[in-house]
């Protein structure tokens, strides 16, 4: 057997419209699960690459997901989703908080505890990655509510790590580093934000959005089966640096 083969399961991934999202959903397909990409926008690109369905889900309405796990079974749950406001810190609207903070924090609990909910009442094994971010650990400027937001997946992870580890559930997060996706091609086009970061990545280049599908391919694996509670950095060794 594959340690590292996600044939027969069924993986759910937020977010799946384009970038990060996507290349998860792709890296978990071509692994050899049945993809189900979710987002606010259509996933008619992710789900041509991937064969899989398509699924509408607006975390804007952080209980979006509290029915999808019903009638059906999925063993995996990408929580992908999530969104950034960017202000100066005395600038910095509740609006913006709130939006913020329940895309990114609030429905990736809530969304876990559904998908949880259905795995336990099944008895069975389940895999939850959840992405986090550099800013899980740093503090970033002028993104507050991302910031907040970040701290709080990787705390949840290892919080319902603790809980349903036992229980056969695996809750594990990943933290990109700089990616090549549209949410940085302004920082790559500009000759000197772009030689500060890569003078700073001990790997010399810009991470692709492969390495982190092919990172969550891992965690959802039988070959990450002992792995609880870990925020895994896939970062080029950014915060080793």
């Amino acid at each position: 057997m594959n340690p590292f083969s996600l044939s027969g399961q069924t993986a759910l991934v937020t977010g799946a419209n384009t970038g990060i999202g996507q290349a998860i959903a792709a890296a978990m397909a071509r692994a050899g699960a049945h993809v189900i990409a979710a987002g606010r926008s259509s996933c008619a690109e992710t789900v041509a690459l991937t064969g899989g369905e398509e699924l509408t889900l607006d975390f804007a309405d952080p209980m979006a997901a509290r029915d999808v796990f019903s009638g059906r079974t999925i063993d995996i749950l990408v929580n992908n989703a999530g969104i950034i406001r960017r202000a100066d810190s005395v600038e910095f609207t509740e609006e913006d908080w709130d939006a913020v903070m329940d895309v990114n924090l609030k429905a990736v609990f809530f969304t876990a505890q559904a998908f949880a909910k259905a795995a336990l009442a099944r008895g069975a094994d389940a895999k939850i990655v959840n992405i986090a971010s550099l800013l899980s650990f740093q503090g970033g400027i002028r993104v507050p509510s991302y910031t907040a937001s970040k701290h709080g997946v990787a705390g949840i992870t290892k919080l319902l790590a603790n809980e349903w580890a036992a229980k056969g559930i695996n809750v594990n997060a990943i933290a990109p580093g700089y990616i090549e996706t549209n949410n940085t091609e302004a920082l790559r086009a500009d000759p000197d934000r772009n030689k500060s970061i890569l003078d700073r990545i001990p790997a010399g280049r810009w991470g692709r959005a492969d390495d982190i599908g092919e990172a969550a391919v891992f965690l959802s694996s039988p070959a990450a089966a002992y792995i609880h509670g870990a925020v895994l950095n896939v970062d080029g060794g950014w915060l080793a640096r």
